[in-house]
């Protein structure tokens, strides 16, 4: 049997390394390699609403594969019937982010699950109530049985839950068969909103593989958006939350813009409906900018070519 989780998401004969090394972005490759039995197994917890409290939500219901990854409201619901406090990012692509979460509290996607499980705003539980749980699950167990020396443990539910995480990649977006040399993939207005991006500025925080996801920066450099939208709440300090810092203040992780045309709202708080509104916010809080028509439409018709496949499907665009 073909190994389901062997990702190949294009029979191109491009190799990997052949793309444009001048660039400041790269392409994701389009083949990853996990451990299938695993990946499986994390498959189905990813959808089990057994490891939250109430049984109510699963790692799903707010990181939905069937759209980009993410929930596409301001703020999903959580395990508590309350709601997030803080926009959804999407579970595409995470494995390549350098912390995981806005305000980057999880070093790791092992810390990130670890944590959600205890998480009053999202599945509200407590390890040994989901190990409980889990373990009057016959087949389940059985299957931990055979694939983890030791069973089914919290390790290696978390493991399990990495390894299917790890295969949530979506390559071959237009711009990345644009940097692998492919001719006739991005139109005249797509290349020239890619030279905008680069002049403006933008990419010196949207960059490497996952256009972003590298590096922490400040949320209005030029101009303060935050105190413009009013009722600053605790989750719009961001990182100093973590450190306790006050230079950290308003300080977040900056977002991948991989298949950003497909996870709106946008910014943290979810307060841009549109991409062409997430644009002009970004454009006079970090480019200290007012964009013209004209640059927003050229930039927003490059973050559209970066929509990648996931299982060899392009995600569905319905900007």
């Amino acid at each position: 049997m073909l190994a389901l989780f062997n990702i190949i998401a294009s029979t191109t004969a491009i190799a990997e390394t052949e793309y444009n090394k001048q660039e400041p972005i790269f392409p994701i490759p389009t083949k990853v390699e996990v451990n299938e039995a695993r990946a499986q197994l994390g498959e189905k917890l990813f959808t089990d609403v057994r490891l939250s409290k109430d049984k109510n939500i699963a790692c799903s219901s707010c990181h939905q594969l069937s759209a980009g990854g993410d929930d596409n409201v301001a703020f999903g619901i959580s395990s508590s019937a309350d709601h997030h406090i803080v926009n959804t990012p999407s579970i595409f692509n995470a494995r390549y982010n350098f912390r995981q979460n806005w305000d980057g509290s999880s070093n790791t996607l092992q810390e990130q699950i670890e944590t959600v499980i205890t998480n009053h705003h999202e599945f509200n539980n407590q390890w040994s109530s989901v190990l409980t749980e889990l373990s009057q699950d016959e087949i389940l167990t059985r299957e931990f049985n055979r694939t983890y020396n030791d069973g089914l443990t919290k390790n290696n539910i978390i493991d399990a839950i990495v390894e299917f995480a790890n295969t949530l990649i979506t390559p071959n977006a237009r711009f990345d068969r644009y940097l692998r040399n492919e001719d006739n993939v991005m139109t005249k207005k797509e290349i020239d909103g890619y030279h905008v991006f680069k002049d403006l500025g933008c990419i010196s925080c949207h960059q490497g593989i996952n256009i972003g996801g590298n590096l922490y920066q400040k949320f209005g450099v030029f101009y303060n958006y935050l105190a413009e939208r009013g009722n600053i709440s605790k989750v719009d300090y961001g990182r100093m939350n973590q450190t306790s810092r006050q230079f950290d203040a308003f300080v977040f992780k900056v977002p991948s813009l991989r298949n950003v045309a497909v996870t709106a709202p946008y910014l943290h708080d979810g307060s841009a409906k549109t991409i062409e509104q997430a644009i002009t916010i970004m454009g006079r809080t970090q480019l200290g900018r007012s964009l013209t028509e004209n640059e927003v439409y050229l930039l927003k018709a490059f973050l559209k070519t970066l929509t990648g496949e996931y299982k060899n499907k392009p995600l569905d665009d319905a900007s």
